[in-house]
């Protein structure tokens, strides 16, 4: 099977259509439609076999997957999806996995309204990279500069567990509670990008960022950013049922702390926008978990538990 047949016959046809795509698949690029009054936010991921996911994941997990982590970069932003652009490298043309990974990703982009508008196929080891597009009014962009000293510090869902998936999918644990086994792995291979929730939080959160390298190397991009320090209560970190009855409590922590690939929204909140923020987590039906506070400690993050210092020295992933 050809090159351009792999895209008309797996992407092409089973792209859904926007009215904002005025040109999509098919020409040497795509043209598409800014609506009035928004600014366009772009992301980009790679996700490597045996980097990202392991070299048996199931190839509708796989083009899920790589959806929700572009997505989430635009939950983290405050923008609404519109369009992606796959680039995909095959080491052959194998039309079942072909097959199974389109449907994976059509059923998110169908969920999502997103369109497919463009990309490219090579072979080589594969990998799958995602440019995802979307809108954001003028000026109310989240980013990570923002926060202030005095600002408190909420992460949605529940951290650890897609760490805890990874060793199980590794075998290098075992949980013995089918239901729990099964949680985790859905939480590492299907993650759900809080859009509603990055959308809801414009004008009320001051800083934001997805949960991608672990909650401890996260939220250092925004002290960073934001010229601040944090305190952050270790036994406040929210954790599932299945993360604390698979490992022992100080597993639970490691994992929250260090553990990435949860997808979940980190952000901070001044003291007079927590009134509103209430109202929006409940109109959004998302829950959200306060962990600590901003200070001006530039740069320093203080862990504690029980109001005594935590030592820690896992750090959360790294690239390099």
């Amino acid at each position: 099977m050809k090159e351009f047949n792999v895209i008309e016959d797996f992407f092409k046809a089973k792209s859904i259509q926007r009215k904002d795509v005025i040109i999509g698949i098919g020409d040497d690029g795509a043209v598409t439609r800014i609506p009035q009054g928004q600014a366009l936010v772009t992301t980009t991921d790679t996700l490597l076999s045996g980097v990202h996911f392991l070299a048996d994941t199931p190839a509708h997990a796989i083009a899920q997957k790589a959806m929700a982590v572009n997505l989430s970069d635009l939950a983290a932003m405050g923008a609404e999806p519109a369009w992606i652009s796959l680039s995909l490298s095959l080491p052959t043309v194998d039309v079942n996995w072909l097959q199974a990974f389109s449907n994976g990703l059509q059923e998110h982009a169908e969920y999502y309204n997103v369109q497919l508008i463009g990309g490219d196929t090579v072979q080589g080891p594969l990998a799958i990279t995602i440019t995802a597009q979307g809108f954001v009014p003028f000026d109310q962009a989240l980013t990570r500069s923002k926060a202030k000293p005095g600002d408190s510090v909420y992460v949605t869902g529940s951290l650890g567990d897609a760490g805890l998936g990874l060793h199980i999918a590794q075998k290098k644990c075992v949980v013995n509670n089918q239901f729990h086994q099964e949680f985790l792995l859905n939480r590492l291979n299907y993650p759900t990008p809080r859009l509603l929730v990055g959308t809801s939080l414009r004008r009320i959160a001051s800083a934001c960022i997805d949960i991608s390298d672990g909650l401890v190397s996260d939220i250092k991009h925004i002290l960073n950013a934001s010229q601040c320090g944090a305190t952050i209560h270790v036994d406040k970190l929210p954790m599932s049922q299945a993360l604390i009855e698979s490992v022992s409590s100080s597993e639970a922590i490691d994992y929250a702390l260090s553990a990435g690939d949860d997808y979940e929204l980190l952000f901070t909140v001044s003291e007079e926008q927590k009134g509103q923020l209430e109202t929006t987590l409940a109109n959004a039906n998302v829950h959200a978990t306060y962990i600590g506070q901003l200070n001006g400690n530039a740069g320093k993050l203080d862990l504690r538990q029980a109001d005594k210092p935590f030592e820690y020295n896992t750090k959360g992933y790294e690239h390099f």
